[in-house]
Parts: C-alpha cells; structure tokens; sequence
C-alpha cells in the first residue's frame, strides 16, 4: 500500500463523526461496548461495527476483563497518526 493509500485509509478511519468521538472517549478512559453506547445515545450494535472498523485499523485494542471485553486506544497509533496528519496538513510560510 502507497503512503498516499495509507493516509486516506487513516482519514476514512476517522470520517465517521461515531468513531472520532469514540477515539475522544478512549482516550480518556477504556470503556465496554455498553458504556460507549450510552454515551454515544447509539444502540451497542452500532458501536460494535465502529469498533470493528477501529480495531481493523488498530486504533483500538480490546481488554477482557471478566466476561466483558473494554476497549482502549492505541496511543502508539494515535501518535503515528497525528505525525502523518501533521506532515501532510502542515502548512509553512514560504514568506519567512
């Protein structure tokens, strides 16, 4: 896969407004499918298939715990991503 595939893999990632405020409640504290539901006022259906979509493209890692699994992201991911977006929408001022 070129670079350019991997970057707009990574905004496909996170063009669902769902999945972004997923990442931000992850990022805060790993939750279960239940919990992301209530928060997000989605059913827990919905969030399993975002969650498949963030698990696929390893921003998220389940945990079991007991007979739940609680998810939580990976800031190694989150960290990668965020130099990519950064080289990419970085803009200088040819100016100086």
């Amino acid at each position: 896969m070129s670079n350019a595939e991997e970057i707009a893999r990574m905004f496909k990632v996170l063009s669902v407004g769902s999945r972004v405020r997923i990442v931000e409640l992850l990022k805060e504290r790993s939750l279960c499918v239940n919990a992301l539901a209530k928060a997000l006022d989605i059913t827990p259906a919905a969030v399993s298939q975002h969650l498949r979509v963030l698990r696929d493209a390893e921003v998220v890692l389940p945990e079991r715990r007991g007979y739940s699994v609680h998810y939580r992201v990976d800031r190694d991911v989150l960290a990668e991503w965020n130099g990519i977006a950064s080289a990419l929408l970085g803009v200088t001022n040819e100016n100086e």
